[in-house]
């Protein structure tokens, strides 16, 4: 995600695009014709193959289909048809994939360095292997403009835009960093997660204690800065982790970022919000913003969070789904385009569902439930999908680029489960596989 200051000509950049490939209704027939990949009922070898699978706004080759088109509907990628494809993480224009082996690969746009390539290399229509990694990663993650890993060691390693010390390697390192480098001030942790924003980061140790850096403003730091009429008096980045003190003696689970805020749940299901909140993206039932974690009220014991542009939705123990914030193109999921100052319950389609994994992207959001996975919220041009391809939308892969207020089914082959799923700022991936 992107930081408001420069989401003016970024977002103009990022809706332009669109696109055309194989298409997982038409993935039989590709098999069928790709030797390389056998139709499952000759193989059992095939029974366990795992597959990428794309779509939403392709500008800058953020889909990895060796085209700059979009895609409306969940599109294979064929580039990794000979790796094993373990998870994916979608950013601002760009894609991360992990695979078995531990490789990481990249695809998009390349404008800070965020593929983990030379930047005379603007972009890339089709998965490159990022330089600088070791053979081990077991984890990957997508910020607006940067990009994180981290290996099977617990070791971090962070690439692209440097601009407010997201990337965490001190004030001298330079504003850009196109080759992967390992986090220092991080060394001697071990750290079980990390989370990308639009210009922080944040990281879980696994003794549960949780550091933050990059800009500051707004509170997404959850340092306690205030914010001052005097901003050019005080610096409210970090330019290396820093542990977030107010935490002190919580045992934290899970981390997530968002544009501007960030959240995180505690051992006993707590959810903890801070950073911006004039969208009620923190849940606390006021537009203000906070610079220290606050407690999330009237929810159950929850399982995982995730935080988009102005919206932010959590799992409970139970499988059920809770949003709250900005709901602009029906990103809540709750049947309207109100505002929600605190979490309500999606209904609808997902009511008797068990929901296993939420993804936030700007403006839409998407759940994997039984292996399926549904969508809603921002579908890209507000309905001006055409037949010759022309719209900078898509990333519900619902077969169109219309919005849409309340959960719907994405349409994928009846042999295949997804098994992680990824919202960017405005494109969607998946991994699958057979069921």
């Amino acid at each position: 995600m992107g930081s408001r200051r420069r989401c003016g000509p970024m977002v103009s950049k990022l809706l332009s695009g669109i696109g055309r490939a194989i298409t997982v209704s038409s993935l039989r027939r590709w098999i069928s014709s790709t030797s390389s990949i056998p139709n499952s009922s000759s193989s059992l070898d095939c029974e366990n193959k795992k597959w990428a699978a794309l779509w939403g706004n392709g500008d800058f080759g953020r889909l990895g289909l060796c085209s700059p088109m979009s895609k409306w509907e969940p599109t294979i990628c064929k580039s990794l048809q000979n790796h094993q494809p373990r998870s994916i993480a979608c950013g601002g224009a760009h894609t991360l994939i992990l695979t078995d082996q531990g490789r990481v690969f990249a695809t998009g746009l390349n404008d800070y360095g965020q593929l983990g390539i030379p930047f005379d290399t603007g972009h890339t229509k089709e998965p490159v292997e990022v330089s600088g990694l070791p053979e081990d990663i077991s984890q990957i993650y997508a910020g607006y403009y940067h990009s994180s890993a981290i290996s099977g060691e617990g070791v971090v390693y962070a690439w692209g835009s440097n601009l407010n010390g997201q990337l965490g390697l001190g004030k001298k390192a330079p504003n850009t960093v196109c080759i992967a480098n390992k986090v220092e001030a991080l060394s001697g942790l071990q750290i079980r997660m990390i989370a990308l924003g639009s210009e922080h980061s944040l990281a879980l140790t696994e003794d549960g204690k949780v550091l933050s850096w990059g800009l500051g403003e707004n509170g997404r730091l959850g340092h306690g800065y205030q914010s001052s009429m005097f901003k050019f008096l005080e610096d409210s980045s970090e330019h290396t982790p820093k542990l977030i003190n107010y935490l002190e003696g919580i045992k934290v689970c899970k981390i997530a970022a968002g544009l501007l805020h960030s959240s995180c749940i505690d051992e006993n299901g707590t959810v903890f919000t801070f950073g911006q909140g004039r969208m009620y993206q923190l849940g606390l039932g006021h537009m203000k913003d906070s610079s220290v974690p606050s407690i999330v009220k009237d929810l159950p014991f929850v399982q995982q969070v995730a935080c988009g542009g102005y919206h932010t939705c959590a799992i409970s123990s139970s499988g059920d789904l809770y949003t709250w914030g900005s709901s602009e193109n029906g990103c809540l999921g709750l049947g309207s385009k109100s505002l929600a100052p605190s979490p309500e319950r999606v209904e609808g389609s997902l009511l008797p569902l068990h929901v296993s994994e939420v993804s936030c992207g700007w403006k839409h959001t998407a759940v994997i439930s039984g292996g399926n996975v549904f969508t809603w919220g921002w579908g890209g041009s507000n309905g001006t999908f055409s037949d010759d391809g022309f719209s900078s939308g898509g990333q519900l892969g619902l077969g169109n680029d219309f919005d849409y207020l309340e959960p719907s089914k994405v349409q994928f082959d009846r042999n295949f489960q997804a098994l992680q799923i990824s919202c960017g700022f405005n494109h969607t991936a998946a991994i699958f596989e057979e069921r």
